[in-house]
């Protein structure tokens, strides 16, 4: 069984929560737009880190993380992009993989919508975590906690921060 803590759309900003908020998370996942190479060595100095660069990523950050990641963990099959879109719209470089070779996880960010989609079409849970971040258009700063054990994906959960720019 692992636990993981799923962010997107940090956008230069690692909530101090996600100490007391992932604590009992086995890995971080972030999907993308981290901002700042700092977001990612606080999640790598908190826990076990999987990440892809985003579309606002520097030169730093994309010479140490992958445009996309497919990857296994706890018998659960995981495609993680930045920019990936969503059932019937899925972006051309994500819907070549997904449907070439569908995972059980779909996982992308840049929207800074929060969504958790079943794609009865290729038998995948898409999740976008919305954006934990400051800066965008989104309201509320969200995040999700599931668990991955033995080839399914439970106990999923939606964590709404604050409204941007206020508290934490």
């Amino acid at each position: 069984m692992t636990r993981i803590g799923l962010l997107s759309d940090t956008h230069s900003y690692f909530d101090p929560r996600f100490a007391e908020l992932f604590a009992d998370c086995d890995e971080i996942w972030h999907a993308g737009d981290l901002g700042d190479i700092k977001v990612l060595d606080a999640m790598k100095d908190f826990k076990p880190t999987r990440a892809v660069y985003g579309n606002i990523d520097d030169a730093t950050i994309r010479s140490v993380l992958s445009e996309q990641e497919r990857f296994v963990c706890d018998g659960v099959d995981v495609f993680l992009i930045h920019i990936g879109g969503y059932p019937n719209k899925y972006s051309p470089k994500a819907k070549n993989e997904l449907f070439k070779n569908p995972p059980k996880l779909f996982i992308c960010g840049h929207s800074h919508i929060l969504k958790v989609i079943y794609d009865d079409k290729i038998n995948c849970l898409h999740i976008n975590p919305g954006a934990a971040g400051r800066s965008g258009f989104h309201a509320v700063r969200t995040a999700i906690r599931f668990t991955l054990d033995n080839g399914e994906i439970k106990d999923l959960e939606v964590i709404e921060l604050d409204n941007k720019g206020f508290g934490g």
